[in-house]
């Protein structure tokens, strides 16, 4: 199946992978963008597999389609894929798409800042991406669902977690609850606690975004270090989204998730930029820049800052009968 073969280009924000498609995707119909994202989880999910598992992907791999765009305000539109299937929003493609299309002469460039218009399943990011490829975006309006909610998590008891939304939902909580440290612990002990939380959440809150219904489910959970405040400097977290997947970046939605908490709490001020480091070290920055509403719940705007880099291309095809080829997971 050569002739059917399909191009990527790959690259990494923060250690985490952006499987970029290129050429050979089938076209994606739909009016809206999350008419597309239907289309492509019940008709091309196969080629999800095909990209994201082995033996050419991994459990934790990230992909992004390009399709085209439903907003007149958008230079591009994409969908988001991983091991279980499609998310709403990640901020970590979003920062290396957009250096990849000012690289690709996707949009003309500017000196010496260029504005990227992308419009996701979550809606439209602004990107601007600096001469040295350093990307910040401009988040959908985010906001605060559950403040401290307390769930019960079998093995640990009591648990205290923030609901926010950033893109996507995820649940917040301190590491310290489950005995563990973000910089520290295991990585598999830290993913089963955030599953575990994960878990919890989605049996004590309904999961439900004010605008669109398609956006109304809990993507994951963030085990951070307990720093909340800008003044407490640099704050470790791990996120853990999907099917237990890890994001090796401080996760750009879950930055901007983690500000709009903060900020909806009184922890942060508009205009105050934070750190935030992830499992492999790197580095996002967050800065609450703007207020306003989503549907009927406040809400405010986050610019969240990184860079990604490139680390390859590839081209990958299907053999006739080669059914393992076709894509599986080991964990």
């Amino acid at each position: 199946m050569k002739d059917t073969s399909i191009r990527v280009l790959d690259m990494h924000t923060g250690g985490e992978p952006v499987r970029i498609v290129t050429e050979g995707y089938p076209p994606i119909p739909g009016d809206t963008i999350l008419a597309k994202r239907r289309y492509a989880r019940e008709h091309l999910d196969h080629l999800r597999k095909l990209l994201m598992f082995e033996p050419r992907g991994h459990y934790d791999m990230y992909g992004v389609l390009m399709v085209q765009p439903s907003l007149p305000s958008a230079d591009l539109a994409v969908l988001f894929m991983h091991n279980e299937g499609y998310s709403t929003m990640c901020g970590h493609a979003t920062i290396a798409m957009g250096r990849y299309a000012v690289d690709r002469g996707l949009v003309p460039r500017g000196e010496p800042v260029t504005a990227v218009g992308i419009e996701c399943p979550c809606g439209l990011v602004k990107a601007y991406v600096d001469v040295d490829g350093s990307v910040r975006f401009d988040s959908v309006p985010a906001f605060l669902l559950a403040e401290q909610l307390r769930v019960s998590v079998p093995g640990v008891g009591e648990v205290v977690a923030d609901v926010s939304y950033g893109g996507a939902f995820y649940a917040l909580a301190d590491a310290a609850q489950f005995g563990l440290d973000v910089r520290r612990s295991r990585t598999r002990d830290l993913v089963d606690a955030a599953t575990a939380l994960s878990a919890a959440v989605n049996g004590a809150v309904r999961i439900e975004h004010p605008v669109e219904a398609d956006l109304g489910f809990l993507y994951g959970s963030i085990l951070t270090d307990g720093r909340d405040r800008t003044e407490d400097g640099v704050s470790a977290n791990v996120c853990v989204f999907a099917n237990a997947e890890v994001d090796r970046s401080p996760t750009g939605s879950g930055v901007t998730a983690r500000m709009a908490a903060r900020f909806q709490r009184g922890l942060v001020r508009q205009g105050e930029q934070c750190e935030f480091e992830s499992v492999t070290g790197s580095r996002f920055t967050g800065e609450v820049v703007g207020t306003g509403a989503c549907g009927h719940r406040p809400a405010v705007t986050v610019r969240v800052g990184g860079k990604a880099h490139y680390t390859g291309e590839a081209r990958y095809w299907l053999e006739d009968g080669d059914e393992i080829g076709k894509g599986f997971l080991l964990r």
